[in-house]
């Protein structure tokens, strides 16, 4: 028989559901958790407008089809995300999940977007459970620590108070995150403060595999790794990226005529997107970010079933004629200076 994972409640769970998801430990915290796992930055209308009932509806099927672990920040929609989680949450077993929100980043006006400092951070971690209804997070992370003036404010600052936050009960373990890999490297090796996990987004994807040349050290150091926007932030879908993604118009052209292809063959270039994305082994969870019930059925799909050999014949095709021209092409040095630049 099939080991269910601590988070399993008899009497709420889908217990056939569990049975076919697969868990993985993420590195140091000993936390077993599912090999999909839930983004809320879609809740927070990043890409859309998103419905409140079918988002709460949404949230409560994934945690009893066997999705464990959920993840959110005040930055997706400065709020919004954390508050429809609050109230998807309401009724459901705090054993059930495990949930992760973030400090750091926050809202759309340049000036204001980032504050890494420590009295900020205390506030907004505050009005993070408040807003959740909780009374601990197991992950607290440290946002786009990219966007710091230096390093030297989250070593100094934020992950200090974090490591105050944990002693204190309300959160279970730290976590960094970013785009450029080499920065939560660098993050890591500086501080003193325990850090348990890194999300890296964007970085192991059909495009993009960046994230591999940092996994020995991840490993070595027994850190959790969570693989988030598979999609790219939606560019690897045949609807195709919303109009503030970072990418430069060639790649946004190269996925476009990719997403004709699978188009062509009647098939959805994001399925196999996030199915390329799921294949490392080392990676303890794949954060997906979803609006809908479909798109929920469509990914659980995914990892229970994997995708079609015809599928997998369409997805080397396109990796042929047009994925692998963009491999090595990323948007790490153009999206700092975009943003530094409004910034000051």
């Amino acid at each position: 028989m099939k080991t269910l994972p601590s988070t399993y409640v008899e009497g709420f769970h889908d217990r056939e559901a569990v049975e076919a998801m697969e868990y993985r430990t993420l590195g140091k915290t000993g936390l077993r958790i599912s090999k999909l796992s839930l983004g809320g930055g879609p809740f927070g209308n990043l890409y859309g407008t998103c419905n409140e009932e079918e988002v709460i509806e949404l949230v409560r099927h994934a945690i009893k089809q066997g999705i464990n672990y959920l993840d959110t920040a005040p930055w997706y929609g400065q709020g919004r995300s954390e508050t429809l989680l609050g109230k998807a949450l309401k009724g459901i077993p705090r054993q059930a999940y495990y949930i992760a929100t973030k400090v750091g980043r926050y809202e759309l006006d340049y000036e204001r977007m980032f504050d890494f400092t420590t009295e900020k951070t205390r506030q907004s971690f505050q009005k993070s459970l408040d807003l959740l209804g909780l009374d601990y997070v197991d992950i607290i992370q440290v946002h786009d620590i990219e966007f710091a003036p230096s390093l030297d404010i989250i070593v100094s600052q934020t992950l200090p108070e974090l490591s105050r936050q944990v002693t204190k009960g309300k959160a279970k373990f730290i976590g960094v995150t970013g785009y450029p890999v080499s920065v939560l490297k660098e993050c890591i090796e500086r501080s003193n403060i325990d850090i348990s996990v890194v999300l890296s987004y964007a970085r192991f994807t059909l495009i993009d595999d960046t994230l591999m040349q940092y996994i020995p050290f991840f490993k070595e150091h027994n850190i959790g790794i969570i693989n988030a926007a598979l999609t790219c932030m939606r560019l690897l879908t045949n609807r195709g990226p919303p109009e503030w993604h970072p990418a430069s118009d060639d790649t946004k052209q190269q996925c476009k005529e990719a997403a004709g292809c699978c188009k062509d063959h009647d098939m959805e270039l994001g399925k196999l997107s996030v199915w390329g994305s799921m294949e490392c082994e080392d990676v303890s969870s794949n954060l997906v970010g979803m609006m809908t019930l479909d798109e929920l059925k469509a990914n659980l799909d995914v990892v229970r079933n994997g995708i079609s050999e015809e599928e997998k014949l369409v997805l080397k095709e396109i990796r042929e004629k047009y994925l692998s021209k963009m491999m090595g092409q990323h948007w790490e040095s153009e999206g700092l200076k975009q943003s530094w630049n409004s910034l000051k």
